[in-house]
């Protein structure tokens, strides 16, 4: 367990099992016990409508406010009891069946009070996965006595680093919030099922998801598929995710969306990671590591092909950017900087944290990518988030699909033959002498970004590289593109004089001797 398991959680109404007859509506699912024992038993039908179908029907009823009644003993426990509420794996879902994936279940209790309803799918038969203290070893915290707590997420484990052992591969716990792996990572940034109203005055408001269907896996399946209905006061929604663990891990995620009320602040596709400190951003910082992040930047392949990176900052105040765009191709929260030693924090291992690439399948239309950069003291509180908001109000009462591909990776190549930007390092600009140089003013910073990768090594034996750097206020001096001390590396040095300005947009990139672009496009916001 860490910080992510302590995100937002305790936000839903709990549910009976989510099963009925087939004559039933889609909501009669608050079933009496005898009605629950018997679907245990014999199960109900579930195919791909059966979880839009309950969206709908959700959506078209007013939202009912949160309830996560628990005993006192678990409610009130603090966060070393909960950690020592684990489930037994040999208890886990598939393990007596030699399938090629396992699933375990978290336990309600401190801030994960809200109960998530889970089934399982076999031949088209949903049955409700039956909870029981016996399933979980408790140390310091109490064994309940009620026998129907219910669970408050799942995780999944599939063989991904070595045949075998089950690896944990993703986990879903708290509000609408999950994460994953690949091969050789661990645990860093978050996706959620969608944001309403980041970083609104009035506050933000966090769907849940309320219920799960885990189809069981066929014996040598390479792939599972889960299902999930999510609710929340503005919106109801159907999600299905089909998860392929491996060196990265790739889930295919299909969202159908319906709106209580018109969203005009509806965030697509949201992911949510921190950033505290870097080479580019240690103002006030005293500490031992060179780096402290989950992730280091913003990628873009825009619908123009143009493909843009920004460095992330953790800034003084709430910083919000977007990107307008047309049929995105692909945005993500990116971990480039992989080596040990780019960090030296052994317990960590943010060189392992998973990058995360969403690439949106079909049309998107118009809107833009969301960037929001909090501040923040410490690497505790996920402080970034981004995703693609549409341009026009998602409307009430109408159904609204978005199909995206979503990579845990360590990095993902868009465009082979464009160099990436590395790093990014900022500093006073001062000279030989310690004085300030020909840019001017106390406040001039001088900005290098070190390039590597594609074909830069080859262009610029061919050529000439020259760097292209554009600010929208202030003023770009001692612009310099030369090769960096590393074969096949180049880097861009400028110095920047803001004068008064208390917030200038920079962009940067390498092109050959004619013009054409060497490397991707760098985009920077400096704050006063």
């Amino acid at each position: 367990m860490d910080r992510r398991e302590l995100l937002i959680a305790g936000l839903s109404l709990p549910l009976a099992a989510l099963v009925r007859p087939a004559s039933a509506s889609p909501l009669s699912f608050l079933l009496d016990g005898g009605a629950q024992a018997a679907a245990l038993t014999v199960g109900t039908p579930f195919g791909a409508d059966t979880v839009p179908a309950l969206a709908r029907e959700l959506a078209a009823q007013p939202f009912q406010p949160a309830s996560s009644a628990l005993p006192e003993a678990l409610r009130g426990i603090g966060y070393d009891q909960y950690r020592d509420i684990r489930f037994d794996p040999s208890h886990s879902l598939w393990r007596a069946d030699g399938r090629p994936f396992q699933a375990q279940f978290f336990h309600r209790g401190f801030l994960h009070a809200q109960r998530v309803e889970i089934h399982e799918v076999i031949a088209g038969i949903a049955r409700p996965v039956t909870y029981s203290p016996d399933l979980f070893t408790f140390g310091a915290a109490s064994k309940p006595d009620d026998a129907d707590l219910g669970f408050a997420g799942f995780r999944l484990h599939a063989p991904i680093n070595r045949p075998d052992y089950f690896d944990e591969v993703c986990a879903f716990l708290g509000a609408s919030y999950f994460r994953a792996v690949g091969r050789g990572q661990r645990y860093g940034l978050s996706a959620r099922g969608l944001a309403l109203g980041t970083a609104d005055p009035a506050g933000e408001e966090f769907p849940v998801f309320k219920a799960f269907w885990l189809e069981r896996p066929a014996p040598g399946a390479a792939q599972i598929r889960v299902h999930a209905l999510m609710d929340s006061p503005s919106a109801a929604a159907a999600f299905t995710f089909v998860i392929h663990p491996g060196a990265d891990t790739v889930f295919d995620v299909s969202m159908r969306l319906y709106p209580r009320v018109d969203l005009a602040r509806a965030g697509i596709a949201p992911l949510t990671s921190m950033f505290q400190f870097d080479a580019g951003d240690r103002v006030g910082i005293d500490d031992y590591r060179a780096a402290v992040h989950d992730s280091d930047g913003l990628a873009l392949l825009n619908g123009a092909g143009e493909q843009l990176w920004r460095p992330l900052r953790n800034p003084a105040s709430v910083q919000e950017s977007l990107f307008l765009d047309r049929q995105p191709r692909g945005f993500g929260l990116m971990q480039r900087k992989r080596a040990f030693n780019d960090y030296g924090d052994s317990e960590a291992r943010y060189d392992l944290r998973p990058s995360a690439w969403v690439e949106p399948q079909g049309d998107w239309g118009d809107g833009a990518v969301y960037l929001f950069e909090l501040p923040t003291a410490d690497e505790y509180h996920d402080n970034i988030v981004a995703f693609w908001r549409p341009r026009k109000p998602l409307v009430a009462g109408r159904e609204h699909r978005f199909d995206y591909r979503l990579h845990w990776c360590d990095r993902h190549p868009w465009n082979p033959l464009l160099a990436r930007a590395e790093a990014t390092r900022v500093g006073a600009v001062v000279s030989a002498g310690r004085l300030p140089t020909a840019a001017a003013g106390a406040g001039a910073r001088r900005f290098v970004i070190d390039l590597a990768g594609g074909g830069l090594q080859d262009a610029a034996a061919a050529s000439a590289p020259h760097a292209e750097v554009d600010a929208s206020a202030g003023r770009v001096a001692n612009v310099v593109a030369q090769p960096g001390a590393v074969d096949g590396t180049w880097r861009i040095a400028f110095e920047l004089d803001p004068g008064s300005d208390p917030v200038i947009e920079l962009r940067a990139r390498l092109l050959g001797a004619d013009g054409t672009p060497l490397s991707e496009t760098w985009l920077y916001r400096w704050t006063a």
